[in-house]
């Protein structure tokens, strides 16, 4: 599976972006709605942190506490793609931004899971934005 993650830029603060995540050639019977969806970032000169998830179905989602409200993970099956809404951005959004996809579709509770890294099989490159002040 591949992931490729878009629209990153530059932005002031107080606004707003959309990231992208399109997901591409399965080699099994999984199709996209198999798979939760993540984000996750990485400030620079920072470990890589978990941003927010989303299951198989999107009726589930789950955010990092401080990004809740700002941020909204979604998911449109038929593209193949989430997204990644950010609002009233701040410069300590400033990072890369990396979606992942894991084979926990399935699993409703992500809050037990959805934050690791380890859980997610499959990585994008990265999308990078700059938020200025």
């Amino acid at each position: 599976v591949q992931l490729q993650a878009s629209g990153g830029g530059s932005v002031q603060a107080g606004g707003s972006l959309r990231l992208s995540c399109a997901t591409s050639g399965r080699t099994d019977a999984r199709t996209f709605s198999d798979y939760a969806m993540g984000w996750f970032r990485q400030a620079p000169g920072k470990e890589r942190d978990f941003v927010a998830s989303i299951s198989g179905t999107g009726r589930s989602t789950y955010y990092t506490n401080s990004l809740k409200g700002r941020f909204t993970i979604s998911r449109d099956d038929a593209k193949n793609t989430v997204y990644l809404q950010m609002n009233n951005l701040k410069p300590e959004d400033t990072a890369v931004y990396y979606c992942a996809a894991s084979m926990r579709g399935l699993a409703t509770v992500l809050r037990a899971w959805s934050h690791q890294e380890s859980e997610y099989h499959y990585w994008g490159q990265g999308t990078e934005f700059t938020v200025s002040s």
